[in-house]
């Protein structure tokens, strides 16, 4: 009879028979009495009264006994710790049992009970076991390591069983060898920064050497192993290629696709012109062709794997498209994987055979595959233009099947075409309209609307169909309503005469009648341009648009390469980085391929990544190159005075005639017109050579701005200026002195200067240059000193400054190399800018962004500074930043302390993240910066500590 047995029976009063049976003389019944405890723990009773008795039990030599009770310990000695601590003895005592089976078993159970009190006594058993003579007793313990590290991590470091793990990969049995660096990585992935694998070239050979002879799943580890070794150069590259090409032969899918994962990393090392590069390209075609003849399962992870590495060497299965076919058996999910890995295999030399299988698919009886198929048709368009002309032509006798899903699918497909090869297909809309009543989904709908808008001159009647979409608005979906709103403003502008009530109908319903406010928006921006501006609104609308791209649906490229390190895990079925979906992921590292050596071509790996939340990647910063011969450039700057006399980009109106603080000035200010305001005198022509006092005062209102009791250049409240200081001496310009300070003005950056002559002639035609610098600031025009300058007579400009300058790292990071001549020399000077100056307004991050960003940036590009003597609370001190666009995100309040945390975004495109914690009564702040740029939290320190204490 078989087990199943010991499962039938419950009956009352059984815990005491069992309890009878198990401390019976006869070896048999005590056998069945325990089999019968782990039936009733299987099926969930509650047997943890028998504990002592069944741990008397372990006191035996039979071996499947000693397992059974093993067994039963694992499970319930978290319950009952105290009880547990009785089996430890026994533990000892078969760890140096004759038998390595059972002295494995032990090793083993060891592991799996997590009790704190027992690991210690643990400790010596273990030790021993790692350096057993018997190598199925070491590999069990060298699994044994990781667990225990699990539990007490310090107590694994503090015995040193990490360096007794480290020599086993040294060890002559390959399991042992594998299940060390199985342990070694299950430790390091919890430590990302331990460096506990740290690699070398002769620990690679031992490594390889082993994988010849371990089973499957040790092959697995040793090669994930290896993925994450960086070689020295492309020899060794190549050597280790050679040695792993044999594992793409295994009858193991995962040992396969772990095989290609560690080839398709170390190609990105060989230098393209190598003869073995072409012969592993066309050793890794055939391993992943045979992975799609296993069951459906297997072929959708296959297939998901192929579609990343296709993405980025289209080349290895350029010649297998035939595998990709669909079979009329196929699971939906494999059919519609196979559909997209056609499309980018699709090309020149196969678009016919790609076209014919396309267009039999569209005929299927299985809607959702019919839809992507006629889809991937227009894909097939956009990517081979020699194809465009059949795909149009197939897409059309689709259209004449009627069939309504196709139709719709068709018509959404078109309009992609329409927007790739302008004015060569549009003969085909007067098809497209004859199926205008039989649309019902959005999408579609939409496509059809814009196809009437965009070619309203070529459809006689696009009015009555505009029209005939315009009876039934508010029933619509949005996507639909925004794009007849744009279509019929497009109509109106090219054909206003016959279009006039047709417009006015569409911009009411959209601004009065509806409740979306993305609808209402767009609907007043079009009124207003309309009613101000005819010629501009048909430049805005009718403007021609961009191409389209030919693959629009591709990884983003370091997403991509990050997700080739992780083929054959569940990263590359979801498409998506380790850090997406597994909770917590402290121990989460995101990987990169190597850089290319032997050819001139690096791989593209931008500084900044996606920010989380699906937002554009920002431009890498900007501070890369390195200083240079910095008084050489200076030297060789062209200060020609300046020749144009136009008005200069947003001068702000600072030294320009008597201004008048409530009329044009403040147009002049945000950015009106500046030359022909007749509260400026006569525009630049009549500055006077002092600035008058009252434009000293900030643009706010009231009275003390008119009596000049602001203090400080002309700012909104709330930001911080640094106090002027002397740039340049007289003595050492001969008479000019020079000082000054940055402002930011309404989103521009001003240099504010104070030109004094301290000389007894006088000085005119003055221009400036700036170095090089670690942001791109120049100036965006001329220096404004209009008049001369006589001796003792001092003169206040203010010079706008762009960021697109040419970019050179400085020491510091913030340093400013200037140039000034004048009709009597040049003169050269340098000064620090305050950071805050880059600070952009629209730096506020939302708070997903901020939390997915914070988590997304190495810790190790965190910085932590001290703020002394800081008197404000944390709602004066967040106001204070905002003023200096240093945005609080969200605050919490922690045991009576306020942690603030605030985005930065500098106008190079870098962010900063803070986290600023305040704690009533204690006047020292505690800032931690974090930064994909690491090099500019100091500078950012320095900003926060000037602006808090001023």
């Amino acid at each position: 009879m078989t087990d199943s047995k010991y499962f039938t029976t419950t009956k009352k009063g059984e815990i005491f028979e069992l309890k009878a049976e198990l401390n019976s003389d006869k070896k048999e019944k005590k056998k069945e009495a325990v089999k019968k405890v782990i039936a009733s723990m299987t099926v969930g009773k509650d047997v943890s009264a028998l504990f002592p008795d069944v741990v008397n039990c372990m006191q035996t030599d039979n071996l499947e006994l000693k397992k059974l009770v093993y067994l039963y310990l694992m499970n319930y000695a978290k319950s009952q710790p105290d009880m547990a601590i009785m089996a430890v003895n026994t533990f000892v005592k078969d760890c140096e049992d004759p038998n390595p089976l059972i002295r494995a078993l032990a090793v083993r159970t060891m592991g799996c009970i997590r009790v704190d009190k027992i690991t210690e006594y643990l400790c010596e058993p273990l030790r021993k076991c790692l350096k057993d003579e018997d190598p199925y007793v070491r590999k069990t313990a060298a699994v044994c390591v990781a667990k225990l590290h699990d539990i007490n991590a310090q107590l694994v470091e503090d015995q040193g069983f990490l360096d007794t793990l480290k020599d086993l990969i040294s060890d002559s049995n390959p399991m042992v060898v594998a299940n060390a660096v199985a342990a070694l990585s299950e430790i390091a992935e919890s430590h990302p920064n331990s460096n506990l694998l740290d690699l070398n070239p002769q620990s690679i050979n031992k490594l390889l050497t082993a994988l010849n002879e371990c089973t499957e799943w040790g092959q697995i580890f040793i090669l994930d192993c290896l993925a994450n070794y960086t070689p020295r150069d492309d020899r060794e590259s190549q050597s280790i290629c050679e040695r792993v090409t044999p594992r793409l032969s295994h009858a193991n899918s995962a040992v396969v696709l772990s095989a290609v994962k560690v080839l398709m990393k170390f190609m990105e090392m060989l230098p393209k012109d190598l003869d073995y590069y072409g012969t592993l390209l066309k050793k890794l075609a055939p391993p992943l062709v045979t992975l799609l003849s296993a069951e459906p399962e297997l072929q959708y992870v296959a297939l998901r794997n192929i579609n990343l590495i296709v993405q980025k060497r289209p080349e290895i299965l350029k010649h297998e498209m035939k595998v990709f076919f669909v079979k009329y058996n196929d699971p939906i999910y494999v059919k519609l994987e196979k559909l997209d890995i056609m499309i980018r295999l699709a090309s020149q030399a196969n678009i016919a055979q790609v076209l014919a299988e396309l267009k039999e698919y569209a005929t299927e009886v299985d809607v959702d595959f019919v839809r992507k198929a006629v889809r991937a048709i227009g894909r097939c368009a956009i990517k081979v233009e020699q194809s465009a002309e059949r795909c149009v032509s197939t897409l059309l006798d689709l259209i004449q099947t009627k069939v309504n899903y196709v139709v719709q699918e068709a018509i959404v497909v078109i309009k992609d075409i329409f927007r790739k090869y302008p004015n060569k297909y549009e003969s085909v809309i007067a098809t497209l309209c004859e199926n205008l009543d039989s649309l019902d989904e959005p999408e579609a709908r939409a496509a059809m609307i814009w196809i009437v808008g965009e070619y309203a001159e070529r459809i006689d009647n696009a009015d009555e169909l505009l029209e005939s979409f315009l009876e039934g608005f508010h029933d619509e979906s949005t996507q639909v309503q925004l794009q007849l709103l744009t279509a019929i403003v497009k109509l109106f502008l090219k054909k206003p005469t016959e279009t006039q009530e047709l417009v006015q109908q569409v911009l009411s319903l959209a601004t009065q009648d509806s409740d979306n406010p993305d609808l209402r928006d767009r609907g007043y921006i079009y009124w207003r341009l309309l009613s101000t501006d005819p010629v501009a609104a048909k430049e805005v609308v009718l403007a021609e648009k961009p191409l389209i791209s030919e693959e629009t649906d591709l990884i983003e490229p370091t997403l991509l390469e990050e997700l080739i390190c992780h083929i054959g895990t569940l990263a590359s079925v979801y498409h998506k980085p380790p850090s997406a979906f597994v909770e917590g992921s402290r121990g989460v590292m995101h990987k990169r391929l190597p850089a290319r050596t032997g050819s001139g071509e690096g791989t593209e790996c931008p500084d900044v990544g996606n920010a989380a939340g699906g937002s554009a990647p920002e431009a890498a910063p900007s501070i890369i190159p390195s200083q240079g011969d910095l008084l050489g450039d200076l030297l060789n700057l062209d200060l020609a005075p300046p020749t144009t006399t136009g008005p200069t980009p947003s001068t702000s109106g600072m030294q320009m005639g008597g201004m008048d603080l409530l009329g044009g000035g403040l147009e002049s200010l945000l950015g009106g017109d500046i030359g022909g305001s007749p509260a400026m005198g006569a525009g630049f022509g009549a500055a006077p050579a002092v600035m008058p006092a009252s434009l000293n005062a900030p643009v706010g209102g009231g009275l003390g701005d008119l009596f000049d009791l602001g203090g400080g250049v002309g700012m909104p409240m709330g930001a911080y200026i640094p106090p002027k200081t002397v740039w340049l001496p007289a003595m050492k310009a001969k008479g000019l002195e020079i000082s000054g300070t940055f402002a930011r003005r309404a989103g521009v950056i001003q240099m504010e200067l104070v030109l004094t002559n301290k000389a007894m002639s006088v000085m005119t035609d003055f221009a400036i240059q700036f170095n090089r610098n670690s942001f791109g600031l120049a100036p965006a025009g001329p220096l404004q000193v209009l008049t001369p300058l006589g001796p003792n007579q001092t003169i206040e400009v203010s010079l706008p400054l762009s960021t697109v300058g040419p970019v050179m790292k400085m020491d510091p990071l913030n340093n400013l190399q200037v140039a000034v001549k004048n009709n009597i020399d040049v003169f050269y000077f340098s000064c620090q800018y305050p950071i805050s100056m880059l600070f952009v307004e629209d730096g506020k991050m939302e708070r997903q962004v901020f939390l997915a960003t914070w988590k997304d940036i190495p810790n190790d590009n965190e910085s932590q500074f001290q703020i002394q003597d800081c008197h404000l609370n944390s709602e004066a001190a967040s106001n204070k930043l905002q003023g200096s666009n240093i945005f609080t995100i969200a605050k919490r309040t922690v045991e009576g302390q306020d942690m603030l945390y605030m985005s930065i975004k500098l106008s190079n495109g870098i962010w900063v993240l803070a986290e600023l914690k305040v704690q009533a009564g204690n006047p020292n702040y505690t800032i931690s910066l974090k930064c994909r740029a690491p090099e500019v939290s100091q500078c950012v320190f320095q900003c926060y500590e000037a602006v808090l204490k001023n």
